[in-house]
């Protein structure tokens, strides 16, 4: 049965299909939506794509730029006024180290939702299109974190249902021993004992700290909803953030008063305050969508963390309204018609794997991409790199010719006794992932194979380098380099640009 706060809700989302659809008929607009769990580049990402699309970087594969038919891509103020601007300059500053090289690193990540708009002028190629003169296309960038949108998935389920999950997984073998201390909070708690501050202040902290631990980089776990708890923003201390599982059925009923009842009470609020207005004002709206991937760091991590991956971007996809659009889902529920699920920092592997990352993450988000194009989505996969760190190499070592990646690692990067000052180059065999995904999920940890004559411990030190972002040649004009950032953009753009 229909709730009356589900009927509101949708009559809320038909509102705003309406209002995009009567803009859209005068100012063609496409709302791309770029997300990716943490440290998966999605500034980064945003970055690159803007600066080659407005300062006529190299884009091959995108057949409307490469052909020419973009007459200009520049920025114009973005059409929510309520939402923050992506911060495009001092992202790019940091890069490039505006004006002083010696500086530039990787910009801070995304932490909340932000957006902005390229209008694309453009030449169509189709002589009805030609005589009718030059279109104009808006590109809407919304830029959020991933973690928002897993917690999608709380929507559908009511707080003891949550409660019981969420338990359930905190004590699998992967998580066990980092939910530690959360374990040892939650005996101590009484479902139906009355409601207590300080109960559920030290319960909240406990979870927060155990989902903390499970998204650091030698774990790289990526399941961990609510997002809010890892990026509370304005909200942190607030009660809509200070609840936590407790130790009880999926079908328990509280007690007025109770524990179980202030919990649930609070769950509802960050329900109704944090992802309903998130899904209502942003998500439900986008047309495109692009999945960034840290697939290298989920292999690095081993089993768990490629496990982990695997059922959170089936979670992530299930948020989705994937689908063929028309005339009249247009007006009243717009869907995303086209998703690419992007495998980042190519760049760390020589061009030869491409392929096989490819396959790989194609395998892993299998059960997502089929959900998508059983309801009719186009999607795609494709193994880039936002922004080039490094450069390819032949090295010999011990008379055989490996492929090798060349880059500057971050100052303080360490390799056995020796540390980095983050202005040295060096060479470095990346491994080579196998022909057949099913050999990698079977061992990742032993997915990329060290070469002859590198110990464990070398090749796994190897295997964690940070590089810094290249070294622009000084030219006024120049601009980022990437690996397939024009491919994405072909898929994602190139039927609104005919």
């Amino acid at each position: 049965m229909v709730s009356f706060s589900n009927i509101a809700e949708e009559a809320r989302l038909a509102a705003l299909s309406i209002a995009d659809y009567a803009s859209d008929m005068v100012d063609p607009t496409v709302r791309l939506g770029v997300t990716g769990l943490s440290r998966a580049g999605k500034t980064v990402f945003i970055t690159s794509l803007v600066h080659n699309l407005t300062k006529g970087g190299r884009l091959p594969l995108f057949s409307a730029h490469a052909g020419g038919r973009i007459a200009s891509a520049t920025l114009s103020p973005q059409p929510d006024d309520a939402v923050p601007r992506f911060e495009y300059e001092t992202h790019l500053a940091a890069l490039t180290g505006g004006g002083r090289p010696e500086t530039r690193h990787w910009p801070d990540s995304t932490r909340h939702i932000s957006e902005l708009r390229v209008a694309l002028n453009f030449e169509s190629e189709t002589f009805l299109g030609r005589n009718l003169g030059r279109g104009r296309l808006n590109l809407d960038i919304v830029d959020y974190p991933g973690e928002w949108l897993l917690d999608l998935s709380l929507l559908d389920l009511d707080y003891t249902q949550w409660s019981a999950k969420a338990v359930a997984l905190s004590r699998m073998a992967a998580r066990a021993k980092l939910a530690d201390p959360f374990h040892a909070v939650l005996k101590t708690l009484d479902a139906d004992a009355p409601e207590d501050e300080t109960q559920a202040r030290e319960a909240a902290a406990t979870f927060t700290g155990y989902l903390r631990a499970a998204r650091e980089e030698r774990y790289a776990l990526s399941a961990l909803p609510p997002g809010r708890f890892l990026m509370p923003g304005d909200l942190e201390g607030s009660p809509a953030l200070t609840f936590a599982p407790l130790d009880i059925a999926a079908d328990a009923r509280a007690k007025r008063g109770s524990l179980h009842a202030m919990m649930a009470r609070r769950y509802e609020a960050y329900r109704n305050t944090v992802v309903r207005p998130f899904f209502r004002d942003h998500f439900a709206r986008l047309d495109r969508q692009i999945v960034l991937v840290d697939l290298l760091q989920a292999l690095n991590a081993g089993p768990s963390a490629v496990s982990d991956l695997e059922t959170a971007l089936a979670d992530i996809l299930s948020a989705f309204r994937p689908g063929r659009n028309s005339w009249l889902s247009r007006i009243l529920a717009r869907r995303v018609d086209r998703i690419v699920f992007a495998a980042t920092k190519a760049d760390h592997l020589h061009h030869a794997n491409h392929d096989r990352l490819e396959v790989l993450l194609g395998h892993i988000a299998g059960r997502a991409i089929k959900q998508a194009d059983f309801a009719g989505a186009a999607t795609d996969v494709v193994a880039l790199a936002s922004v080039r760190a490094t450069r390819e190499a032949t090295v010999t070592r011990g008379g055989e010719a490996l492929d090798c990646i060349v880059g500057v690692p971050e100052k303080g990067q360490k390799v056995g006794r020796e540390t980095y000052d983050g202005k040295t180059e060096v060479a470095l065999f990346p491994g080579d992932l196998p022909d057949d995904p099913r050999a990698v999920l079977a061992d990742p940890e032993h997915a990329l194979s060290a070469p002859e004559g590198i110990s464990e411990k070398e090749w796994e030190a190897f295997r964690f380098l940070r590089f810094r972002p290249p070294l622009l040649d000084g030219a006024p004009d120049a601009i980022l380099p990437h690996i397939r950032l024009d491919r994405a953009l072909e898929f994602l753009l190139a039927d609104r640009l005919a």
